[in-house]
């Protein structure tokens, strides 16, 4: 086996390593989705619903029931600025909790400029004791590895080192999950800063799954992923494979290798950003696993 093989296996291996325990995020609308993780995920995959400032309570709840009937586990977003008070954030973990067995959530502030009540910030939720209240012990935040459009580092740093202690405090099982990223590289920076700082949180690493060019484009403005969005304007290879859903592999093959090398890192697994297309996404990562 000459060099240039051996390296390419190591390269098959550390990617499939990074899939293994890949998770994906569907919308309640997204029924077409909703059905599709229901028959191509693994039993046990989870599937992150997102809360939509439109949604109403019944609606992800009946999503969250619909993906725990499926064989799968719901990890509903629960978002400061789309919940009025802190009585509709009990009664909306309790619903959850009651009538999807959700056990874990991915705890957000929200993008909204008009909250729709008290609650501004996932923090509040954190220490409100609700979760723990109704069995949620597991939670997911978010992270930015390439920053924030409208939140400056220090206040990013920040606010992770509150969420995480007040986490610690109140014996939540707390991981990072990251905007979505086109470039390996801000990926692995980010890991490192972190790890730096002392945080021991594990850190999973989202994707944009296959999709349209456009469609990157559209969602890469809105949230503001910075210098991967340049890659993704000006690099004309780039964006024709990511219209061919081979987009994930070159960036997390990069991101698996890293975490090879340097596993303190501690990278644990890919979260799928899917658009509406969540089958492109686990064709994909079922593809890679399946593959030699």
């Amino acid at each position: 086996m000459n060099a240039d093989a051996a390296t390419m296996i190591d390269a098959r291996t550390a990617l499939k390593r990074l899939l293994k325990d890949y998770s994906a995020e569907v919308t309640t609308p997204d029924r077409k989705s909703l059905d599709a993780a229901a028959d191509l995920m693994r039993p046990g995959s989870r599937v992150y619903i997102a809360s939509l400032p439109t949604d109403t309570p019944d609606k992800q709840i009946a999503a969250a029931a619909h993906v725990r009937k499926s064989g799968l586990e719901p990890v509903p977003h629960v978002v400061a600025r789309n919940i009025e008070s802190m009585a509709s954030l009990d009664n909306l973990l309790a619903r959850l909790s009651g009538e999807a067995g959700v056990d874990r959530a991915l705890v957000l502030g929200g993008d909204r400029d008009k909250p729709a009540g008290a609650l501004t910030e996932s923090l509040q939720i954190i220490q409100s004791g609700y979760l723990q209240k109704y069995g949620i012990n597991k939670i997911a935040i978010g992270c930015y590895p390439e920053g924030h459009p409208r939140i400056s580092e220090k206040a990013l740093d920040d606010a992770r080192a509150a969420k995480l202690a007040a986490a610690e405090a109140a014996g939540l099982e707390i991981i990072l999950v990251s905007q979505f990223c086109f470039d390996a590289k801000p990926i692995i920076a980010f890991a490192e800063r972190i790890r730096a700082q002392g945080v021991k949180a594990r850190f999973r690493v989202g994707v944009a799954g296959p999709a349209k060019h456009s469609t990157l484009l559209k969602y890469a403005m809105i949230c503001g992923v910075g210098p991967s969005l340049r890659a993704l304007k000006e690099r004309q290879d780039l964006a024709k494979n990511m219209m061919s859903g081979e987009t994930p592999e070159a960036v997390l093959t990069q991101v698996g290798l890293a975490q090879a090398a340097n596993p303190a890192l501690d990278i644990w697994g890919v979260h799928f950003f899917t658009f509406a297309a969540l089958a492109k996404s686990i064709d994909w990562a079922e593809g890679i696993l399946k593959g030699d």
